[in-house]
């Protein structure tokens, strides 16, 4: 019989186990946007105010295109899991199994349809 104490069981771990990395991950992936956006914003801004041809141009450079993946990539799979959050905290039964799994295949479509978008501008 193994003898582990009461906060031992407890280290690390919330009521589902996994909350500390859920809370790890967020701010990780907030810190990561919060550099990353207005980087994006300044470059994208740049090639908005441009014409077409500048503004395909600017996207088809390699620092510009992985920028914008990654902050497509990371900010959608940081809003899946804040809404999966907010989901689970504040709906119960169907309603919340049927959001989440709304919610999270909202977020992987418009994964998709951004990378796909992107590497049609960049090639």
């Amino acid at each position: 019989m193994r003898y582990i104490t009461d906060r031992q069981r407890a280290v690390g771990k919330g009521s589902a186990h996994h909350g500390a990395e859920h809370h790890w991950f967020m701010i990780v992936s907030s810190v990561a946007l919060a550099f990353m956006l207005p980087t994006w914003v300044i470059i994208f801004g740049k090639a908005l105010g441009s014409g077409y041809d500048a503004a395909l141009e600017t996207m088809a450079r390699p620092f510009p295109a992985i920028l914008t993946a990654l902050v497509l990539v990371v900010g959608m799979i940081h809003f899946h899991k804040g809404a999966r959050t907010m989901l689970e905290d504040y709906t119960q039964g169907t309603t919340r199994k049927l959001l989440i799994m709304a919610f999270v295949g909202f977020s992987y479509v418009m994964i998709a349809c951004g990378l796909f978008a992107l590497v049609k501008i960049a090639l």
